[in-house]
């Protein structure tokens, strides 16, 4: 079956403080990333913490492309999700060789191939 989507979720370990705590640096990164993987950038949002961290959002036509980084602990998560024919693994890639991670953990998932079936033993109280 056909998806509508793919969508990379990226953890990455042994990131540089100095990359990971610069809100310009970052920004530039996710746009270059974009580009890269062919996607159409539609709007930009990022926001510095204090007193470190960046969380930030690339809209593309096809999606998005989304990180939370924690630089104290040399970690970010990054989404890569696109539409269509792009393959979120190349801008996910680009983004960690760029914040020097040591350790990526990949996860693909299709996305849009109907209902979503949650066994109750998966479901934790709140």
């Amino acid at each position: 079956m056909e998806t509508m989507g793919r969508h990379v979720i990226s953890e990455l370990w042994g990131c540089d403080f100095e990359k990971l705590n610069d809100m310009d640096y970052i920004e530039r990164v996710f746009v270059d990333a974009a580009l890269k993987s062919g996607a159409e950038v539609r709007e930009v949002a990022f926001h510095k913490f204090a007193p470190q961290g960046v969380s930030g959002v690339v809209i593309i036509s096809e999606s998005h492309l989304t990180i939370h980084s924690f630089p104290e602990h040399g970690y970010a998560s990054i989404d890569v999700y696109t539409c269509g024919d792009l393959n979120p693994n190349v801008a996910a890639n680009y983004i960690a060789d760029a914040l020097n991670a040591e350790i990526r953990e990949n996860m693909e998932l299709p996305r849009g191939m109907g209902p979503v079936s949650v066994k109750k033993s998966e479901v934790s109280a709140i």
